[in-house]
């Protein structure tokens, strides 16, 4: 059990019967009245942002959370296969617990995050930037860069991202895996 005094960015609690990480808080004293801590809560499983005020000192459970190492394996009908690089566990994940699958390649590593206490799967994280080759995109015209244009690209994995005029295929690029969005070359 924590109260209110113990409330940091990243927390993961129980509240309405579900699992939500405190993106943010704020510690409000009004001149009249109780002090309340003012809170923007994260739902862990379906992403939702929600407000919520708790009164000063309010007691709440602390879930615990652990983000273990994973590698990807392969993706069939069952869902997305990982292995753990410890265990050599393996185990599957719906698409709906991982954000940008499209960016997935065998053999990246990842984390799954993992409610402690039951042992379930909560979401599975990217790096933050993975390397992958472009396989087709139109050539680029030369003199066409007097602006910052950019054409479509498929990659490797079968994801599609706009990339600038110069990158042809079969060259690497870094892709932000937070926004989808190309990021650099890589030579």
């Amino acid at each position: 059990m924590a109260s209110t005094a113990d409330f940091k960015n990243g927390m993961c609690i129980e509240h309405n019967n579900g699992l939500y990480t405190i993106v943010e808080f704020q510690h409000v004293k009004p001149g009249k009245g109780p002090a309340f801590v003012r809170t923007k809560l994260k739902n862990v499983k379906t992403g939702k942002v929600v407000d919520n005020t708790f009164t000063s000192g309010f007691k709440i459970n602390v879930a615990r959370i652990e983000r273990r190492p994973h590698q990807y394996l392969y993706k069939d009908d069952s869902g997305y296969h990982f292995m753990h690089n410890e265990t050599f566990e393996q185990t599957f994940l719906d698409k709906k617990l991982i954000e940008r699958s499209e960016l997935l390649k065998e053999g990246q590593e990842v984390e799954i995050v993992y409610h402690a206490d039951t042992e379930t799967a909560l979401s599975c994280q990217l790096p933050p930037f993975v390397t992958l080759q472009v396989t087709y995109t139109e050539p680029g015209v030369k003199g066409d860069t007097a602006t910052n244009t950019m054409k479509p690209a498929t990659l490797e994995t079968g994801a599609k991202v706009n990339v600038p005029l110069f990158i042809d295929e079969g060259e690497n690029i870094k892709i932000d895996t937070r926004s989808g969005e190309y990021s650099e070359r890589v030579k």
